[in-house]
């Protein structure tokens, strides 16, 4: 079923022109801006790559000092399973670790890692659709907040004693038969590598090829070289001409929910709305009755 439950927050917003605002300042925040917020926010280390050395090891190797480590695996997704390698966390449990990290209800929290930014997506999606408005990610990350000369600590803080309790709803979902009906009569954006959608190649997941529709967007394309997201209105530009005009739903989906919540808050800086498909790719091909295309379009 299409369960697009909650909102973006405040209607859809259009990224303004090139020269009058380039970046949101209710999603993201700089480097420049963290080092000068005259209250320091709750600080969350969301390192998680895929493949990659184990994010708490890296995190005790330096950090932005009074951050917290936030496991992905463990804490930002339930165990994985037939709803897929990433479901949504229990809600209960997802406020238990977030009240650990030190989340109050009404504190600021400012999310970031030190690879390509999937990780603090994720957190910054979950925050939001438990109910929590006031959480930014790091634009650029760790790297950014090196370049712009600030320390790292390899000191932990204490768990923190946070009294945010979950009201999930505040951000909108599609389970698999809402993900295709939204194919048929929106637009489906799959967040993946072209390689993957097109089913030419599939690493992680047993079947290759994506979903009937669903249009091939993928996240990597939402960066600058140095990790940066691209400016709003060029942002809004890219997602215009795949056919998030404004005029039609959108959903996002990808390999297990991760990268597609970096697509839904590039969608965000660019004023555009859109669903989740949490279980994404993992979960569609968990069942074989569903339909599968490989090639470079849906039919």
């Amino acid at each position: 079923m299409v369960a697009p439950t909650g909102a973006m927050g405040g209607g859809p917003r259009r990224a303004q022109l090139p020269g009058v605002h380039n970046r949101s300042m209710e999603f993201l925040i700089s480097a420049a801006e963290l080092a000068a917020a005259p209250v320091p926010p709750v600080l969350l280390d969301v390192r998680y790559r895929m493949g990659g050395p184990y994010g708490q090891g890296e995190y005790a190797k330096g950090h932005i000092p009074g951050a917290r480590y936030v496991d992905l695996d463990a804490e930002l997704a339930a165990p994985p399973g037939a709803a897929g390698r990433h479901p949504l966390p229990d809600a209960g449990e997802f406020g238990a670790a977030m009240r650990r990290a030190g989340v109050g209800a009404d504190t600021d929290v400012v999310v970031y890692d030190d690879w390509n930014g999937w990780g603090p997506a994720r957190a910054w999606w979950l925050l939001r659709w438990a109910g929590h408005r006031r959480v930014r990610v790091l634009d650029g990350g760790l790297a950014a907040w090196r370049a712009a000369g600030q320390p790292l600590s390899t000191e932990e803080p204490p768990p923190g004693e946070g009294d945010f309790v979950p009201r999930p709803g505040g951000m909108p979902v599609v389970d698999a038969e809402g993900a295709a009906a939204l194919a048929r009569r929106g637009l489906l954006l799959d967040a993946r590598a072209p390689e993957r959608y097109r089913g030419e190649v599939e690493p992680i997941d047993p079947v290759a090829g994506h979903i009937p529709g669903a249009v091939n967007a993928p996240t990597t394309a939402n960066a600058a070289p140095d990790g940066t997201f691209l400016p709003a209105a060029e942002l809004a530009a890219r997602f215009t001409a795949l056919g998030a005009d404004g005029s039609t739903e959108v959903g996002v989906y990808c390999g297990s929910g991760v990268s597609a919540a970096h697509q839904i808050l590039a969608l965000a800086e660019a004023g555009i709305p859109a669903a989740l498909y949490p279980g994404s790719w993992s979960e569609w091909v968990s069942d074989p009755s569903r339909p599968v295309t490989t090639g470079p379009a849906g039919p």
